[in-house]
Parts: C-alpha cells; sequence; structure tokens
C-alpha cells in the first residue's frame, strides 16, 4: 500500500489529468495527418514527411506543455520503463497507462466524429505491411522504441546540463516515422495503436504495437540507468542500507527505517534511513507502546 500514498491529492489527480489530455490530443493531431483528403477519381498518396513532422511536432508540442505538470509521458511504454527502473510508482503508472489509453480512444473517436465517412479509412491504425513477417514487424518497433525511450532518458537526465527534452524527443519521434512508418505505420506507443484500433474494430496483429514498444522502452531505460549513466549515489546509499540491516549486536538488532520523500509530483525516492537501537531485554516494559514502532523495517 505505500506505492499508492498520495493518491488522493490533488498534485496526483492533476497529473493523470494531463497525461490523458495530452494523449487525446497528440493522438487526434496524429491521426487526423493520415486521412487522406483526396477524391476517389484523384486520391492523394500518403504524405510521409507531413505524418511524420505532425507526430513528431505533436509530442514535442505535448511535452513541453505538460511536461513540468506530469512528466508528459503520454505512452504506457515510457511509463512502464520508468516504472522498471523506480523513476515512478506503481500507483501513477496504473493510473497514468489508463489515462493514456483512455485519452488516445477519446482522440481517435473525435477524430472519427469530425471526419466525412468516406474519408476515415483505416483512421491512422498501424498494419506490418504485407512483405514483412510478423517477427520481422515486432523487431523494428522494438528498434524504433528503444531509439525514442533511451532519448528520454538521455534528455531528462538530471545531470546533463543544457538539455531541450521536448525539441530532442520530437525529433526522436520524427526520426522514428521517417524510418518506420513503411514498415509497421511506426506506433513506438502502445497507446496510439490502441485508439484508432477501438474505433474501428482492427486488430490485425495488434498485440505486436504492445509487446514491441514495451520491450524496446524497458532496455533503453535498464541500458541507460544501469550501463551507460548508472546513478552511483543511489547504488552506494542502496549497498550501505543492505549492510546496516544485515548488523547484528549482542542482544541488540539496528533497526533501518526506510523514509520515503513525496514531492509534487508523488513521486517516491528512495534516501538513506536512520537508525535506532532496540533493547530486546526491554521488551517487556514497552508492551503498552505501539507495536509498529518496534517492528524492524527491511530496505
Amino acid at each position: 500500500m505505500v506505492a499508492f500514498k498520495g493518491v488522493w491529492t490533488q498534485a496526483f489527480w492533476k497529473a493523470v489529468s494531463g497525461e490523458l489530455v495530452a494523449t487525446l490530443i497528440f493522438v487526434f493531431l496524429g491521426l487526423g495527418s493520415t486521412i487522406s483528403w483526396g477524391t476517389t477519381d484523384n486520391s492523394q498518396p500518403m504524405d510521409l514527411v507531413q505524418i511524420s513532422l505532425c507526430f513528431g511536432l505533436g509530442i514535442a508540442t505535448m511535452v513541453h506543455c505538460f511536461g513540468h505538470i506530469s512528466g508528459a509521458h503520454i505512452n504506457p511504454a515510457v511509463t512502464l520503463a520508468l516504472l522498471c527502473t523506480r523513476n515512478i510508482t506503481l500507483a501513477k503508472a496504473l493510473f497514468y497507462i489508463f489515462a493514456q489509453c483512455l485519452g488516445a480512444i477519446l482522440g481517435a473517436g473525435l477524430l472519427y466524429t469530425i471526419t466525412p465517412p468516406n474519408l476515415i479509412g483505416n483512421l491512422g491504425v498501424t498494419m506490418i505491411n504485407e512483405r514483412l513477417s510478423i517477427g520481422h514487424g515486432l523487431l523494428t518497433e522494438i528498434i524504433i522504441t528503444f531509439q525514442l525511450v533511451f532519448t528520454v532518458c538521455s534528455s531528462c537526465d538530471p545531470k546533463i546540463k543544457d538539455k531541450y527534452p521536448a525539441l530532442a524527443i520530437g525529433i526522436s519521434v520524427v526520426i522514428g516515422h521517417l524510418f518506420a512508418i513503411n514498415y509497421t505505420g511506426a506506433s513506438m506507443n502502445p497507446a496510439r495503436s490502441l485508439g484508432p484500433a477501438v474505433i474501428i474494430w482492427k486488430w490485425d496483429n495488434h498485440w505486436i504495437y504492445w509487446i514491441g514498444p514495451i520491450i524496446g522502452a524497458i532496455c533503453a531505460s535498464a541500458a541507460y540507468n544501469y550501463i551507460y549513466c548508472p546513478d552511483t549515489e543511489f547504488k552506494q546509499h542502496l549497498r550501505e542500507a543492505l549492510q546496516k540491516a544485515k548488523q547484528k549486536t549482542k542482544g541488540k538488532y539496528l533497526e533501518v527505517d526506510d523514509i520515503r520523500s513525496h514531492d509534487d509530483n508523488d513521486d517516491l525516492i528512495l534516501k538513506t534511513g536512520t537508525i535506532h537501537v532496540i533493547d530486546i531485554d526491554q521488551r517487556d516494559e514497552k508492551k503498552g507502546k505501539d507495536s509498529a514502532s518496534e517492528i524492524l523495517s527491511t530496505v
């Protein structure tokens, strides 16, 4: 239940609603660029540059607008990657993913409502090129999501100065689309694929657009945080806490209290604990006290 601490706060729900609105706008604008306005006699070919720029500039704009409110994940794969590297709480991750999926469905539904029926087509549903196998499509989604999330981790790293996350992430999305639209439709985002799939009920190989981005995102986040730019201070604190938790003295045990801070964004950050000594011989004298104060916490 510690993971759900702080759920009923105004800041938490502002962040969740921010993810919903940001994803709604992003999907609405991005899918709108895939609509062909040509007639039956004069059909317009799909403009890869237009679609890539719309998705890329759209995500850059949403990151700039909502980054300080919710972190502007706008992508369940990004949220899961941050959860695996302990940069976001479990409660926030669950609510974020729900908000992102709901926002994507609402965005696709709004576009479907305002678009003439004869122009809707596939509504931007992501599909694997018929010349590719399912395995090739899965690998494509893994790679393009890897480069996106690695860019997110790098551009948002607090240790790096002179960073422009909105611009960097937007360019990453543009590059992914320019390369992969003809391969898989360039999802990189399970919510982006879920929205139009629900509205027009088209689920061809839809699982690829969940498994691929999630694998790519987790691998990218793990590679950045634990291989290329590891947080040595966190590792040292964790090592010291584990050593203190294992220490014993004659007739006494060392208690380590895990103190966690709760900032405005509702993220829980592991900090070093304070040490209290409990004398087992005096336990009879403490029966009247709250038993919770004598529980040996673990790290």
